[in-house]
């Protein structure tokens, strides 16, 4: 019981992570670049600031049910557990789709933030293409460890 709960928080978290980016990438960004540039990059910081802050809270709970999972999985084995390759792909892929996210997080949405308080729209632009190409890396993280998931 345990077990299947922690695994729909972590199923649901991931839905919302990549789905998010899959929006985001596909629907929002092309959709936003007929704005004129000072209404594009606000726009999109207002998004990223509230997506970005979601993903925040589905990253600790995609860590949380994840580490919960393993550890479910090895207590009950008796001892003899050993990690499932398609797991140690799965967490190691999340890992770095993590430290992208932090990188984007903490860095990047930073300089869209200077840009669009000082309205240095170039600037804005520039940070927002930043952000796609990470967020890209990830969404393309991400699906690789879906699809890994169903063949391995």
């Amino acid at each position: 019981m345990l077990y299947n709960a922690l695994k729909l928080i972590h199923v649901l978290s991931i839905i919302v992570w990549i789905g998010g980016m899959v929006f985001a990438h596909f629907f929002l960004r092309p959709a936003a670049q007929g704005l004129e540039p000072a209404q594009r990059v606000r726009l999109m910081h207002d998004v990223l600031q509230r997506f970005l802050a979601a993903v925040a809270v589905a990253i600790v709970l995609v860590l949380t049910t994840g580490l919960g999972m393993i550890g479910a999985v090895s207590i009950g084995s008796g001892g003899a557990f050993s990690m499932p390759l398609r797991w140690t792909v799965m967490a190691t892929l999340g890992l770095v789709m993590m430290g992208i996210f932090a990188y984007i997080y903490f860095a990047l949405l930073g300089r869209l933030e200077q840009a669009v308080a000082g309205s240095d729209w170039a600037a804005g632009g520039q940070a927002l293409a930043a952000i796609r190409r990470w967020v890209g890396v990830n969404l393309l993280l991400g699906v690789v460890i879906v699809v890994q998931t169903f063949l391995m």
